[in-house]
């Protein structure tokens, strides 16, 4: 009736080639990528306010989001929104823009 066609001997070798290829760069690239990175969880806690490396570090960014400071203190983006309220109530830090979704800070100027 219907169905696929059967290949000729020609096209299996080819394809028998091509597919042992593959296998052989994904070996190759298995070895040159090492052992694999552990990924460590988010932090709970947030950096502390009063440090100073990590207020320097801060007064560095233009743009202050949640996402940035979870991003660069590996902290969660829960823990950072609570961080950055902490930082404009001791007056590191100034509301920029914001909605109820999402608050954009900027460093007071010193």
């Amino acid at each position: 009736m219907g169905g696929k066609k059967k290949l000729g001997l020609k096209q299996m070798e080819r394809m028998q080639a091509r597919k042992d290829e593959e296998e052989k760069a994904a070996e190759k690239k298995k070895e040159k990528a090492g052992p694999p990175k552990e990924k460590k969880p988010a932090g709970v806690v947030p950096p502390d306010t009063k440090n100073e490396k990590i207020i320097s570090e801060i007064k560095k960014m233009n743009v202050l989001t949640p996402y940035a400071i979870a991003s660069k203190f590996n902290i969660r983006i829960s823990t950072a929104k609570d961080f950055l309220e902490q930082l404009e109530q001791n007056g590191i830090v100034e509301l920029a823009s914001g909605s109820h979704n999402i608050k954009v800070y900027k460093p007071k100027a010193a």
